[in-house]
């Protein structure tokens, strides 16, 4: 027993004594410093790295669509001859506004004529009369569509569909309309499920006050089948590297421009987040927008991790950022008089080097004699 605590004491020592140096060496490899228009080059973005209620989502695609019942036609009661035409296709128009003039076929002189008006607020979508055009009672003179509000029609994957209810929520993006995301409710499903695709409609009504989504737009959905609450969450393109090794970068916190390079292991993902288990804490400046360009930068050519924390501490450290000790700035002085000829071995670097190697061999071998001289002494003891 004694033998077991007196070796977990050794290499308990060995580590406390290497960490610092092991921690200034990751910390040199894995920060990127960029100058002011570095910064500026790559648009660099930030995000705080907070906890967040999280969805678990399922994908789709599908269309926008009209609500049918909010489409009306223009006709007129009785049969006549256009006489005058005041929206065109394309045309705003509010419920009562006179949007054509019908001369009847009554006597007189001039004829009796009738205002057709407009059945409710909408677009005139389509119009079927031009001037001096004959029409009868049965004819549709336009349709007026009132899309303020909108259906998006998604195409959900029969074998996710038992997790979306009516009033389940989803995160919709109209490609046509850049990387603004809508957020809707589940109206109702389908009637039939579609035998070739495999999948069910999932009706979502989402609004259109600007009426900049139109029939037949292209939609991505985001299904959210589940959420959980106190998760840490960085947006999906914070995270790079291949699938095995993923980092984020994350800002120095104590240097300017400074970005470290963290390596983290991910959790579920959606459209919008990843989950991270672990490597990131509560209010960590996560860099979004620039973090994939950041892999690729600094390569030596920016200011290094020593010459930042020079300057913004005011006193000289080592080239891995590590603080410079009395031996540190003893052997540099050292390797000075070295280069300047003032000491006749020319290759202080080396012979510094090459004492390190054997002090740590001669440390290591020390500690082995020592455990087994403890060991001998424990079993004599028994």
């Amino acid at each position: 027993m004694n033998t077991f605590y007196t070796k977990a004491a050794c290499w308990a020592g060995a580590l406390i004594s290497f960490f610092p140096l092991l921690q200034a060496s990751n910390r040199a490899a894995n920060t990127v410093i960029l100058d002011e228009s570095g910064v500026r080059n790559l648009r660099i973005l930030t995000e705080e790295a907070d906890y967040r209620n999280f969805s678990t989502t399922v994908f789709a695609i599908g269309r926008i669509e009209e609500l049918p019942s909010h489409r009306a036609v223009l006709s007129t009661r009785v049969a006549g001859r256009v006489k005058a035409i005041h929206f065109f296709e394309g045309d705003y128009v509010k419920k009562g506004e006179v949007v054509a003039r019908i001369e009847t076929r009554q006597l007189g002189d001039p004829p009796p004529a009738i205002d057709l008006l407009a059945p409710q607020d909408g677009l005139v979508v389509t119009s079927h009369i031009r001037l001096g055009q004959p029409v009868e009672p049965d004819s549709e003179l336009m349709d007026i569509s009132d899309r303020s509000v909108m259906w998006a029609v998604a195409r959900i994957p029969e074998q996710e569909a038992a997790g979306v209810a009516v009033g389940s929520k989803a995160h919709i993006r109209v490609p046509a309309l850049g990387d603004m995301m809508i957020e809707g409710r589940l109206k109702r499903f389908g009637v039939n499920a579609d035998r070739e695709s495999g999948t069910v409609e999932g009706i979502f009504e989402i609004p259109n006050s600007e009426g900049r989504l139109r029939p037949g737009m292209r939609a991505e959905f985001s299904v959210v089948l589940q959420e959980r609450e106190d998760v840490i969450a960085v947006p999906r393109e914070a995270v790079q590297g291949d699938p095995s090794n993923r980092v984020v970068f994350v800002t120095d916190f104590d240097l300017d421009n400074a970005f470290v390079r963290v390596p983290v292991i991910l959790g579920e993902s959606n459209d919008r987040y990843v989950e991270v288990t672990s490597g990131l804490f509560p209010g960590d400046e996560v860099v979004t927008r620039g973090a994939y360009s950041l892999m690729f930068a600094g390569g030596g050519a920016g200011i290094s991790l020593k010459e930042a924390l020079d300057a913004a501490h005011g006193h000289e450290h080592n080239e891995d950022g590590s603080e410079m000790t009395d031996a540190d700035r003893a052997r540099k002085a050292a390797e000075a008089r070295a280069a300047r000829g003032d000491v006749p071995n020319a290759e202080p670097a080396k012979t510094s080097k090459f004492l390190m190697v054997y002090a740590a061999l001669i440390t290591l071998v020390s500690i082995i004699l020592w455990q087994r001289l403890l060991q001998r002494k424990t079993e004599g003891a028994a």
